[in-house]
């Protein structure tokens, strides 16, 4: 089946940390408003592929969010992501024959800044938190561009979209074999990342990978015990990398099984591992 990443959540005890990280990179995010939920409230960086990187917090410090309350009160960062499906209700359906747990369909909105109301449908599938593991699942009812248009920041240059989710697992092989039933995958690649400490399953031409610690001592174990299984590194595609190492901070380029990668070298971006890949 087809699978598009919708977005990926970045998540903070301030909404104004990210923002400004953000901005220090040349990455200026637009503020999208308060979500229907009262609580929480994010700032985003939508790229022309329609895909974007969300950032989330709540309205008042330590207040109690219904979503990734973990993630935010402890500066976790990376905490979901999203598939766009055609049909949230029959995704959902077709996942819960499965034995998957779902909740949803829910019908949520938020208000812009410019007082337009955006209206979508989602469903939170699996175990460990909402699009933690398992992607949660959304579609819009209002037109696409009244959720997400690419920022001026990005509009018009060579970065194209989310690209690429790294996955925390505990085990690669039975995250895997998971995968693999719900989405009628081929068996992934195994390989071993020790730059980066990690165990990976890659799917060829999925834009997601499954990464487990190497070591016990790996930074990676420590985010599982803090966090549990969730996204841990977001690559941006690049159509040119030379250009982007030019003109963005980013750290030298690498090879990732065969594409070129480079990380954002400002601290906080850093610390949330997001990066740009060659596409």
């Amino acid at each position: 089946m087809r699978l598009r990443i919708d977005h990926v959540t970045l998540a903070a005890s301030r909404l104004e940390t990210l923002q400004q990280a953000f901005a220090e990179t040349g990455l200026t995010t637009d503020y999208g408003g308060t979500h229907s939920n009262g609580i929480t409230h994010m700032s985003l960086l939508g790229f022309a592929d329609g895909s974007y990187i969300e950032l989330i917090s709540t309205l008042a410090p330590a207040q109690a969010s219904p979503w990734w309350h973990t993630h935010i009160s402890g500066d976790g960062g990376l905490c979901a992501w999203a598939l766009e499906v055609t049909d949230v209700a029959a995704e959902a359906q077709r996942l819960a024959r499965l034995g998957v747990t779902v909740d949803g369909p829910h019908h949520l909105h938020r208000l812009r800044p410019d007082g337009r109301r955006v209206e979508w449908d989602l469903a939170f599938i699996g175990d460990h938190g909402p699009g933690a593991l398992l992607p949660f699942i959304i579609k819009d009812r209002t037109p696409r561009d009244y959720r997400v248009s690419p920022s001026v920041s990005v509009r018009n240059t060579e970065l194209t979209g989310v690209a690429l989710i790294v996955l925390a697992v505990d085990q690669v092989e039975t995250a895997a074999e998971l995968f693999c039933e719900l989405y009628d995958l081929a068996s992934p690649v195994h390989a071993d990342w020790p730059e980066l400490g990690l165990r990976v399953a890659i799917f060829v031409d999925r834009p997601f990978v499954l990464a487990a610690p190497l070591a016990p001592q790996a930074w990676l174990r420590e985010r599982l015990h803090r966090f549990g299984p969730s996204p841990c590194a977001c690559l941006i595609g690049t159509s040119d990398m030379a250009l982007s190492l030019d003109r963005l901070s980013l750290t030298p380029a690498s090879d990732w099984d065969g594409r070129q990668v480079a990380w954002f070298a400002t601290p906080v971006i850093e610390r949330n591992r997001i990066g740009i890949i060659s596409v």
